[in-house]
């Protein structure tokens, strides 16, 4: 029998040991999808405690603990940090089998050198107050946090109309050698059914744009401005949240009438609303090729489905779902129509439905062009799939159906500072999944041929695709 959580955690071989210590451990981070605060790191802040660093706003844990029968006083509510943390200790030991058991004990040995001692209810106060201490040093402010976990490249999630102001500070400095740099998420660009929340978006893309909106057109332009904007400030992704490809047919007057429709607080109908979607997202991918950037595409959400909830918290605290949405025919649809003009950017599909795996990973298969190495991307294993069984689905299909390595590896999609050793975790099934087919005789026993593949997964191919200098 292991013990749990050694050094060789999820390392079943020789092989897979060798191929994660050897070459895999080191490999800086490439995080080129997250929502971390930009501020708290212009700020270099330091953390109160360790609730602060590590509950506040993690839905994960928050669906744990709900499913644990504890009061949402206790996990969103006005109870005190400590409280809180007790109630999430009070959770862990019931997490036996769910990723959260793994995550929360790496998380606690990588950042505060917990080992050998399990969180629960006798553990927590000692575990809470010696890793609060620990804080409120210099060694675990958000920069020496990011330094320390050898992250190169952060990419936020930025919305258009964004002044970007943190990150054009960190841009200014020069003693920071971790790259931040925000990302292009035009969601709201696409709102049209809510009429009162777009136009209130409008009303910011016009003064960050610096253009009255009045058209469809004029509301393109303000998209365009800012899009330059972002690239003038280092950004080179885009992000969409959607929860299935737009790609219907349209004419410039089906658009334009879906728009005025929502500019007047007119709801279009679901028919006209498609249409703009659909215009709106060629035009965002147009913008996309034209400036070399990569488009990310994240489908299946299924969001804030218990209206109770959403009322009295809002949105992403725990409520959103796997849908269950069409794909392949839209998004061929989509993608060939870029195609067709000569101007599909890089692109990066994932899918947060795991039926989905094969339809994406053959998808991209129609639209490499030799262009360069993997331009068409199956996404890494997203939100309920970040698991050690939804992470080999992932890897395993895109294994059968095109180049695994080809791939760019793994995000962290967290907004918290403390999820760093999900890559690490990410590396260790990696790791494994190469071991078990070499000790199968499934792969050959050469340790440079695998071990460089390992290498690009890990941190190379990011590097080389996004075009983004890491060091």
């Amino acid at each position: 029998m292991r013990p749990f959580l050694t050094e060789d955690f999820l390392l079943q071989t020789q092989t897979a040991r060798t191929l994660f210590h050897d070459f895999a451990e080191n490999m800086p981070i490439f995080d080129y999808h997250c929502h971390l605060p930009v501020a708290e790191i212009v700020a270099d802040k330091n953390f109160e405690n360790l609730t602060d660093i590590w509950l506040r706003g993690d839905h994960y844990k928050w669906r744990a603990m709900r499913a644990n029968g504890i009061a949402e006083r206790l996990i969103t509510g006005d109870a005190s940090d400590l409280e809180k943390f007790q109630a999430w200790a009070a959770t862990v030991p019931k997490t036996l089998r769910n990723p959260l058991y793994h995550w929360t004990h790496l998380e606690l040995k990588r950042y505060f050198g917990v080992a050998g001692k399990l969180l629960n209810p006798e553990t927590a106060i000692d575990i809470y107050d010696t890793c609060t201490r620990m804080l409120q040093t210099s060694d675990f402010s958000t920069r020496s946090i990011l330094k320390r976990m050898n992250v190169r490249v952060v990419c936020t999630t930025d919305d258009p109309a964004d002044s970007l102001e943190h990150h054009l500070k960190l841009k200014a400095e020069r003693g920071f050698t971790v790259k931040v740099l925000p990302a292009f998420r035009p969601d709201k660009a696409l709102g049209v059914e809510s009429p009162r929340d777009f136009n209130k978006w409008v009303g910011r893309l016009e003064a960050s744009a610096g253009l009255s909106i009045k058209s469809f057109d004029s509301f393109l332009e303000a998209i365009r401005r800012r899009h330059d904007f972002f690239h003038q400030s280092g950004c080179r992704l885009s992000d969409h949240g959607i929860e299935h490809p737009f790609a219907i047919d349209y004419t410039a007057k089906d658009v334009n009438k879906a728009f005025q429709k929502a500019r007047q607080g007119k709801r279009p109908t679901p028919a006209e609303a498609l249409k703009y979607k659909s215009a709106v997202m060629l035009e965002l991918a147009r913008l996309d090729a034209e400036k070399g950037w990569t488009q990310q595409f994240h489908f299946g959400a299924l969001r804030s489905i218990n209206t109770k909830a959403m009322a009295a918290l809002g949105p992403d605290t725990g409520y959103d779902t796997i849908g269950d949405f069409e794909l392949a025919r839209n998004l061929a649809r989509f993608l060939d129509s870029l195609e067709r003009e000569g101007r599909l950017a890089k692109t990066i599909l994932y899918v947060m439905n795991p039926r989905d795996n094969e339809v994406i990973a053959a998808a991209i298969g129609c639209f490499q062009d030799g262009s360069l190495p993997g331009k068409m991307q199956f996404g890494s294993a997203w939100w309920f799939n970040d698991q050690k069984d939804g992470i080999e689905r992932q890897m395993n299909t895109l294994s059968s159906m095109g180049l695994l390595s080809r791939f760019v590896g793994m995000l962290t999609d967290s907004r918290s500072f403390l999820s760093y050793p999900r890559h690490e975790y990410f590396r260790r099934v990696l790791c494994n999944l190469f071991g078990h087919d070499v000790e199968n005789g499934e792969l050959p026993d050469d340790m440079q041929l695998l071990g460089n593949m390992i290498k690009d997964i890990c941190f190379r191919n990011a590097k080389a695709y996004f075009g983004i200098e890491a060091g």
